[in-house]
């Protein structure tokens, strides 16, 4: 089995040559492009992932510049990507690597993997890429493709599976890591597609695919089935008053810890408990007015929301009155607030 895996190796590097793709930070070897790339592209789309990522090298062009930024500031820049911890965890590394490093990423994959937010992959990554460190870099498409390289029946999701494959890559990697570790990215987010949708006729691993000649590359990879995300109704409020509205920030801990919102609240309330919440606020209403609905998932959580647009007469010093232009320019909202931003009425998302 692993002189066959083996056997993959060079024609995998020979269309990586030909076929990749231009993307921004495959431009130069810099580590902080790439280690900024591969934390910008964990659960987020590379197409998605373009502007944030030049948008955030303009406003912040070394690691200096990220282990120096404010936190709102780096927050705001990171708005609409998500998972905001691994926002968070960039400053820290960068405020490590400016202490111990000189403002330089470490050149070795052991000191490397030792940073806040940088995994084993990631790791892999940035020390093979920049630095020629003869390390494998193996994320889910990786996985993918191994798999079905081997017709593996074994469920991509336990760390079992993925300590097994990545023994078996280890054992075939090339001098050339880092265009390896690409390439079998590159293959998997192109062509050996997921969801049973690989295109095979475009793939350079065909004779050594035995899910293709198994006809079974619709069942693998094997993942067991996830389980159902928790369901929580919300109430979302936008509170107006002349042209500031109220924002507040979440506990340090939890879901979208430390973010900005709108006021909220459990459940989906009816009008009277609405207004004995806002008296309670020491709010005077002038109009409450549904403007819509939507849903948001999380990971684990599906919130189902539904917010109210309401005119008060004086502001409170429980929340945070904003105009819409500060909004806009310096604070930052999650997803599941930012669609309410222009209060606009909503359709079900």
């Amino acid at each position: 089995m692993q002189s066959h895996l083996a056997d993959i190796v060079q024609p995998l590097l020979t269309w990586y040559q030909a076929n990749k793709r231009m993307l921004p930070w495959r431009e130069n070897k810099n580590p902080y492009s790439v280690w900024l790339s591969e934390i910008m592209l964990q659960q987020t789309r590379i197409e998605a992932v373009k502007q944030y990522y030049k948008n955030f090298l303009r406003q912040l062009p070394t690691i200096e510049d990220l282990a120096q930024v404010e936190e709102e500031k780096l927050l705001k820049l990171w708005e609409g990507l998500g998972y905001y911890n691994r926002a968070r965890n960039l400053k820290k590394a960068a405020q490590i690597m400016v202490e111990k490093y000189h403002g330089k990423m470490p050149t070795k994959y052991e000191e490397i993997v030792k940073l806040p937010g940088i995994g084993e992959y990631t790791a892999g990554a940035i020390s093979s890429i920049c630095f020629q460190e003869k390390v494998l870099a193996l994320d889910a498409n990786g996985l993918r493709v191994i798999s079905r390289i081997l017709a593996s029946k074994k469920d991509i999701l336990l760390p079992t599976t993925k300590k097994e494959i990545t023994k078996k890559l280890q054992n075939i990697l090339p001098p050339e890591a880092g265009d390896f570790n690409e390439a079998l990215m590159e293959l998997g987010e192109t062509v050996c597609l997921p969801n049973g949708t690989p295109l095979c006729e475009k793939c350079p691993l065909i004779p050594y695919c035995q899910a293709k000649q198994q006809n079974v590359t619709r069942e693998i990879p094997v993942r067991e089935k996830k389980k159902k995300r928790k369901q929580e109704e919300r109430t979302i409020f936008l509170l107006q008053k002349e042209d500031k509205i109220a924002i507040c920030k979440r506990k340090k801990t939890g879901l979208l810890a430390g973010m900005y919102e709108f006021p909220n609240v459990e459940g989906r309330l009816p009008k009277k408990q609405i207004k004995e919440i806002l008296k309670g606020w020491n709010l005077e209403v002038v109009t409450i007015q549904k403007i819509g609905q939507a849903v948001h998932i999380f990971s684990h959580i599906e919130w189902n929301m539904v917010a109210y647009q309401i005119q008060v007469r004086k502001s409170n010093t429980i929340f945070q009155w904003v105009t819409k232009e500060q909004l806009e320019k310096e604070y930052a909202l999650p997803s599941a607030f930012a669609k309410w931003k222009d209060g606009k009425t909503k359709k079900k998302e």
